[in-house]
């Protein structure tokens, strides 16, 4: 049997995070753009947190509610996203940051 999976949502704010983190287009050295990040690592993230929210470390001790994902990626050195149980069970990703 799967497990119960949580459905996942992601802020229109976290996109514009992401762009201003690693910008639009790959660097001319071959840094990765935001949207090889969403291709490549933000799946696993998503999966990480439809899975496992409750396993997750919470943001603010006493609050359950608010859960972080700290990582490493396929293409940055290392991330934490920050997502929030919604009302109907489900999580919304609100906030990144990437140490690229």
């Amino acid at each position: 049997m799967a497990p119960d999976r949580r459905v996942v949502r992601v802020d229109p704010s976290f996109f514009d995070q992401l762009d201003e983190q690693l910008g639009q287009d790959r660097g001319p050295s071959g840094e990765p753009s935001a949207t090889d990040f969403l291709v490549l690592d933000l799946p696993t993230i998503v999966d990480q947190f439809a899975v496992a929210f409750d396993d997750l470390p919470e943001v603010i001790e006493g609050t359950p509610t608010a859960r972080m994902l700290v990582g490493t990626g396929r293409l940055v050195h290392a991330f934490v996203v920050y997502g929030l149980l919604a009302h109907d069970g489900g999580v919304d990703l609100i906030w990144i940051d990437i140490d690229p």
